[in-house]
């Protein structure tokens, strides 16, 4: 067992680990942190995704001892201090970016990364950032309207 501390959406905390056990899983099975979900253990659909110091990277790829000392935040440290749903959480709701949910964490968290890296992305861009997301419901079209609209800008109705 190996102990590690490391911040989670603002919070200083603490556990032991198996070597083996991947953040996602210390995430959602020690600290009940279930908005990050396991879509495929695979890295490949994207539902896992959380910002470790700022940068977005699929949970289920990294074990939780390699982001010991790390500043993690989750979808539940998306919201605003108040409560209220974060810019990007708003526009996902506004836009109807999601369906049956399960991608959406992973969505939000990418969407979040791309929008600190690019404030104001072309549809292409948004795309392309969110090329390694899976979302078996939505056809992507309000996914990429959402983002656009996060990033302030006007998108056309259909």
């Amino acid at each position: 067992m190996t102990k590690l501390s490391m911040t989670v959406n603002g919070k200083a905390v603490s556990g032991e680990v198996e070597g083996r056990t991947l953040l996602v899983q210390f995430l959602r099975e020690t600290l009940h942190l279930t908005g990050t979900h396991v879509g495929c253990d695979t890295s490949q659909c994207g539902a896992c995704t959380v910002h470790i110091d700022g940068k977005a990277v699929k949970s289920c790829s990294i074990f939780a001892a390699d982001a010991a000392g790390a500043n993690v935040t989750t979808i539940e440290g998306m919201a605003n201090a108040d409560g209220s749903l974060s810019v990007i959480q708003q526009a996902f709701q506004d836009c109807h970016g999601l369906q049956c949910g399960f991608c959406t964490p992973g969505m939000v968290m990418t969407s979040a990364a791309l929008l600190a890296d690019n404030p104001h992305p072309t549809e292409a861009e948004v795309r392309h950032g969110l090329e390694g997301n899976i979302c078996r419901c939505t056809g992507y079209h309000n996914i990429v309207k959402a983002v656009l609209t996060a990033s302030g800008q006007t998108v056309a109705a259909e």
